[in-house]
């Protein structure tokens, strides 16, 4: 398969305030948030990044969605360097709960609006909406305001928006986290059908069902390090009678992360 994302050696630290060192009950004023991480992700595959909250797992994907800036390490997407920020987001989507659209606009005006931003002819991005409108269930609240439609509709929209440009690689961060069942189905089913197109996708999530049922692969970080990477059918397959949650908790508890 071909490479699409490729990370290594990826460290990420961050400044703590007093307060943050309170709570984290340390005197270190740097909190190590992604230690020496390395993996490499393929198209036509989706790979889980399977971790507690804090673990890491955000941090990981805003770097490699340039959203900020490693302290040490290389990352390429689609072959290139994400010190060139411009072409990468050319050819990503990048989807999580803490960035929200704006509550005035409708979905149809964002939508028109990105594609414009993208560059994307005319004909094109409306055959384009049409189908993930549809897809979605976007359609009839086309032209209703971000700020009035429900939670999971507003979730759909902005999934719908994050995927205006078709790009190679899909990255979500926490992709079902505080979606209704069937929501989420719409949402898990739909990345499937983009793995099938060839797309790269990796999504960070603490469900441990979720990796089990969608991934390919999937990378286990506690505390900022990857402590296991491998196919999920080989995780499975080398701990006979435990599911991905079993695994999960076994490789938890050999390395002792007792912070948690």
């Amino acid at each position: 398969m071909k490479e699409s994302i490729v990370i290594r050696n990826l460290r990420k630290t961050f400044q703590l305030s007093k307060k943050q060192r309170k709570i984290n009950e340390t005197d270190n004023p740097l909190k190590v948030a992604v230690d020496d991480v390395s993996f490499t992700t393929y198209r036509g595959e989706i790979f889980g990044l399977l971790g507690p909250n804090g673990a890491g797992k955000t941090t990981t994907l805003r770097c490699i969605a340039t959203l900020i800036k490693p302290d040490a390490g290389e990352i390429f997407v689609e072959g290139i360097d994400i010190n060139d920020p411009v072409n990468i987001k050319k050819n990503i989507a990048f989807l999580t709960n803490e960035l929200k659209m704006e509550k005035m606009f409708t979905p149809n005006y964002l939508f028109d609006y990105f594609s414009s931003f993208y560059g994307i002819a005319p004909e094109i991005a409306a055959q384009r909406k049409k189908y993930l409108f549809e897809k979605f269930g976007i359609d009839k609240f086309a032209e209703v305001k971000i700020g009035e439609l429900s939670s999971g509709m507003s979730q759909k929209a902005s999934i719908v928006i994050s995927l205006v440009n078709d790009p190679n690689v899909i990255i979500f961060d926490e992709p079902t986290n505080g979606l209704d069942v069937i929501t989420a189905k719409t949402v898990t089913d739909f990345l499937l059908e983009l793995r099938d197109q060839g797309k790269s996708i990796i999504i960070s999530t603490h469900i441990m069902n979720l990796v089990e049922k969608l991934c390919d692969r999937v990378g286990i970080i506690l505390d900022g390090k990857l402590v296991l990477t491998d196919t999920v059918k080989n995780v499975l397959e080398n701990h006979p009678g435990m599911d991905v949650e079993d695994v999960f908790f076994k490789v938890f508890n050999e390395v002792n992360y007792e912070k948690y």
